[in-house]
């Protein structure tokens, strides 16, 4: 029986196992996790944390009593993996305080990522937080728990943030004006935290279109989160605990801080092994996920993916990434070869009442380098037909070639509910085919009143765009 080892079981592991198992019963699939939990929605974290979600087993997908009494796996948690010898075809894991050797026909490297703790002083201190796992997730829900109990017992505080408020619990600070740190702003401020976001960057969400971080920064100052643009933070002060966070120009008095500035992909097991890395300093594959390893494949927010638009390597941690790349390698380990596909970085947003959505290359030294002419408009346009009682505005950011109107990018941002999310899918489609602008002017989109107007607004970016190049 040929014996096929993930080690890792979250997206792409379990993705990779469950699809091998159903195409070869008789396939003998052994994954080691290190933790407890497994095919969880980390994305959902922020909404636990808010408290939309009540329980973390609400993010669970399918349980380890699932994986292993009705799919056939053989799932091992709480196994830490911490050598792969591709000479014997082994793996060691570590348990209990023993080890035990594991031999594979087909090993799989799903090992994921951690979130980035940068150089700041005082990082280290009590009530410096990150959000990377569920049992993140949980010690920052149990510090909500904790604020919201004190804060009860409390007077208001004088600050603007409280004016209106029967309690204030904070302040708080977020590090980073990602996904994460957006996100993480409307979780705290929903339980009447004061938010201060710093962004050492120019503008928040800097993977979108500058004019749908505009739009996003203009509206958590709506919602009475304080952004600091262009606010590196060199030090998290206090004592045993965080008081303050400090940069150049501010110090801002803070009970607890979250650092969300990014993830970096686990890849030490691998490197040890002698897995080499690519260029992003993640995991370098082909197109079915292999490494230069023979019968060793990589997927996840551990390894890299083929942008459609450059034919560049790039490291794009989604969840669909994962999943995609791991059914595939499960397929190819099963008996039919398939590639796992290339990324074209598409992703979405939700910042209090606007959503937001991106896909493609939008920044234009990217595009240049890829050999690019690169041209950006925006429009703004209405939601629904203007005679129907709802609905509100969207923005469509286009970036296509000049020379060719090849699409590049596209980045939407709308109130919340009135379609940019949905709308983006359209871009996906012509950014992922190489269409030209004038061909997704002439994209038959379906049209009734209470979702769009006859010209949808990507219609009418695209004949925009169309017009000025």
């Amino acid at each position: 029986m040929s014996t096929f080892v993930i080690v890792g079981g979250d997206a792409a592991g379990m993705s990779a196992a469950s699809k091998a198992k159903r195409d070869d019963p008789d396939l003998d699939v052994v994954v080691f996790e290190r933790g407890e939990w497994v095919s969880y929605g980390a994305c959902g974290l922020p909404y636990y944390v808010k408290g939309e979600i009540q329980s973390l087993q609400d993010l669970v997908s399918v349980t380890p009593e699932e994986f292993r009494e009705e799919r056939d796996i053989d799932l091992r948690t709480g196994h830490d993996v911490v050598g792969i010898d591709p000479d014997d075809r082994t793996v060691t894991a570590r348990h209990e305080g023993g080890t035990l050797t594991q031999s594979y026909d087909s090993l799989l490297v799903a090992t994921g990522a951690r979130a980035v703790e940068p150089p700041i002083d005082g990082i280290d201190r009590e009530g410096v937080y990150t959000l990377g796992s569920m049992a993140d997730g949980k010690e920052l829900r149990e510090y909500v728990a904790r604020a919201r109990s004190e804060g009860d017992l409390q007077q208001p505080d004088s600050g603007p943030a409280c004016q209106f408020l029967e309690t204030c619990r904070g302040p708080v600070g977020i590090v980073g004006g990602g996904y994460i740190g957006v996100e993480m702003a409307e979780a705290l401020a929903a339980n009447d935290f004061e938010v201060h976001l710093f962004q050492r960057g120019d503008r928040i969400l800097k993977q979108f279109s500058e004019a749908t971080s505009e739009a996003v920064r203009e509206h958590l100052a709506k919602q009475d989160v304080a952004v600091y643009l262009g606010a590196a933070v060199n030090e998290l002060a206090g004592g045993d605990a965080v008081e303050a966070v400090l940069t150049d120009e501010e110090r801002v008095p803070v009970e607890m801080v979250l650092v969300g500035t990014g993830v970096r992909p686990r890849t030490e097991l691998a490197e040890d092994a002698g897995i080499e890395l690519g260029e992003t300093g993640a995991i370098a594959t082909d197109a079915y996920r292999e490494t230069n390893v023979s019968d060793v494949y990589a997927a996840g927010d551990c390894a890299e993916a083929e942008h459609v638009v450059t034919g560049e390597p790039v490291y794009v941690p989604l969840a669909l990434t994962a999943n995609r790349h791991g059914r595939a390698i499960g397929q190819t380990v099963a008996g039919t070869p398939t590639e796992g596909g290339g990324v074209a970085g598409t992703a979405a947003v939700k910042a209090f009442e606007l959503e937001a959505a991106r896909t493609g290359v939008l920044d234009h030294e990217e595009a240049r380098a890829a050999g690019f002419d690169p041209m950006t408009e925006t429009i703004s346009a209405k939601s629904r037909a203007g005679y129907y009682p709802e609905g509100g505005t969207v923005n469509v950011t286009l970036t296509v070639d000049r020379p060719s109107g090849r699409m590049l990018g596209g980045s939407l941002v709308s109130e919340y509910g009135e379609g940019a999310v949905h709308r983006s899918h359209a871009l996906v489609g012509a950014v992922t085919e190489g269409v030209a602008v004038g061909d997704l002017a002439n994209y038959d989109l379906a049209y009734a009143p209470p979702f769009n107007t006859t010209w949808d607004p990507v219609l009418t970016a695209a004949k925009v765009v169309e017009g000025k190049r």
